[in-house]
């Protein structure tokens, strides 16, 4: 899966445990309704945000993931995360013509053959077509 849009906040890394380590990236969707979207990027994947910055327009490429817990007085919870694991840069582009259409500006079109009007035209002769 995928989220577009401009990032909004990157936050520090955070030293969550001796083995594990996450980063936040906001990316606010562009929409009728922007929707303000946290993504964590965890352990090695971090790194991929050192290079960006808030404003920039990005794609980022996520899995949705879910989990149970049980708290202590036995009761189940449900916890869902969006982890991203690449991120690249949207580049303004001029709309993308068909390849038919790039070949059509490019080469001119024959122009019609010419042909001489009936010069015996009798209006007693049948032709065969149904109309």
């Amino acid at each position: 899966m995928e989220v577009s849009g401009r990032i909004k906040v990157i936050n520090p890394e955070q030293q969550v445990s001796a083995s594990f380590r996450k980063r936040e990236l906001v990316v606010t969707t562009d929409e009728q309704y922007p929707q303000h979207i946290m993504i964590e990027f965890t352990q090695d994947k971090c790194d991929l945000l050192n290079n960006y910055r808030p404003g920039e327009e990005v794609k980022v490429s996520i899995n949705l993931r879910g989990r149970e817990w049980v708290n202590p007085q036995g009761e189940t919870k449900y916890f869902n995360s969006i982890q991203g694991w690449r991120i690249e840069r949207v580049q303004a582009e001029a709309p993308a013509q068909p390849q038919y259409a790039q070949q059509a500006q490019q080469t001119p079109m024959p122009a019609a053959p010419a042909f001489e009007p009936a010069a015996n035209f009798n209006e007693e002769e049948h032709d065969d077509l149904p109309f």
